[in-house]
């Protein structure tokens, strides 16, 4: 699950964000955020001593956090549930596509590969959490398999949506969750299909 991120944390990132866009996940970045807070610049090793990784994750696990807390009370299936999940990640973060953009570009550094794959999983089992999933199966990893793909294309593709209430960027979610749900329909058939070929206990081989 995502790593929890404290309220002094929390208000070091939102006043970090604004900087992002201008000098990057960097120490200068911070430093100013904790300028603005009033705090000293010594405290930056304390709170991400691990530089700009420490950030960034620190960020996106912010986000899966409110994520979850905004996302009471959905209905539907499971699948209008997860939908609705990451449309409202994506509204939340409307403000921060630069942000995230420059993230993104970071993480896409072969040696920040294993960062990329924690932090895509931890929001993906957050969506899958706050849509309500309660599987425990061997569907409880095909499911964040699946997911973790089309998020992570639904993401990138929106950061360059300029519809009003990222109206393409949802119609591009929504046509590769009909891909996955025809998938598993035709699973479940198969599945059915060879169950009744499947021979009977004690019958002859």
């Amino acid at each position: 699950m995502t790593m929890q991120v404290d309220n002094e944390t929390a208000k070091v990132l939102d006043a970090l964000l604004p900087n992002v866009p201008f000098d990057g996940w960097t120490s200068k970045a911070l430093h100013t955020a904790l300028a603005a807070l009033g705090r000293a610049p010594e405290e930056a090793g304390l709170i991400f001593n691990g530089g700009a990784g420490e950030m960034i994750e620190g960020y996106f696990a912010l986000a899966d956090q409110r994520m979850i807390e905004a996302a009471q009370g959905l209905e539907g299936g499971l699948t209008a549930r997860v939908r609705a999940v990451i449309a409202l990640r994506l509204a939340q973060a409307e403000g921060d596509k630069e942000a995230i953009r420059r993230a993104l570009s970071w993480l896409a550094l072969p040696s920040q590969a294993p960062r990329m794959v924690c932090i895509t999983a931890a929001t993906v089992d957050a969506i899958w959490y706050a849509a309500g999933d309660k599987s425990a199966d061997f569907s409880w990893y095909t499911k964040r398999a699946s997911l973790g793909a089309i998020y992570l294309a639904t993401l990138l593709y929106w950061l360059s949506d300029t519809s009003p209430e990222n109206e393409r960027t949802l119609a591009f979610l929504d046509r590769r969750l009909a891909g996955v749900g025809r998938i598993a329909k035709l699973r479940h058939g198969l599945t059915k299909r060879l169950g009744v070929l499947r021979p009977r206990r004690g019958a002859a081989a």
